[in-house]
């Protein structure tokens, strides 16, 4: 059964947390699509997660659906950056952010992981709606908040 977490961020920004939970997906062994809306994101999450730290990188790449050129690097790819619909490199997990919607094949993922900006209201009508969604599908669904210092805490 596919369990989706939400990820609500307030008063974060997704450069920040974004790395950290990559991190922790490499370290249990997963492959990770991240699906945004707009390719001028995926740019430039493609060069954050290059120098986010100076001490490392996650190592990645940018794919899209008709990019046959990029394909054959994608697969290869822990982490894979998209803007539409698709599994290059054979995720067993997926983040969803910028408001992406749930893909067509969200049952084929082990864990999708939804982030949303709390301080956006078409962000947080979006991932409502989302949850319903979810619910809907009969997805296990988990809602997680940062607490004062910024540690992740699930909520009910």
């Amino acid at each position: 059964m596919t369990e989706v977490l939400f990820y609500h961020l307030q008063n974060m920004l997704l450069e920040n947390v974004l790395p950290p939970l990559l991190e922790k997906s490499l370290e249990r062994g997963w492959r990770v699509v991240v699906q945004s809306t707009s390719q001028e994101r995926t740019e430039a999450l493609d060069a954050h997660l290059w120098t986010y730290r100076e001490d490392s990188f996650l190592p990645h790449a940018t794919w899209r659906g008709g990019d046959a050129g990029r394909a054959g690097d994608a697969q290869d790819q822990p982490i894979v950056l998209a803007v539409e619909e698709g599994n290059p490199n054979r995720a067993n997990v997926r983040f969803l952010i910028d408001n992406a919607m749930l893909p067509a094949d969200a049952d084929a993922y082990e864990r999708m992981v939804l982030v949303f900006n709390g301080d956006d209201a078409d962000a947080l009508a979006a991932a409502r709606g989302a949850w319903t969604d979810c619910k809907a599908r009969g997805f296990e669904v988990t809602y997680w908040q940062a607490d004062e210092r910024g540690r992740w805490q699930r909520r009910d």
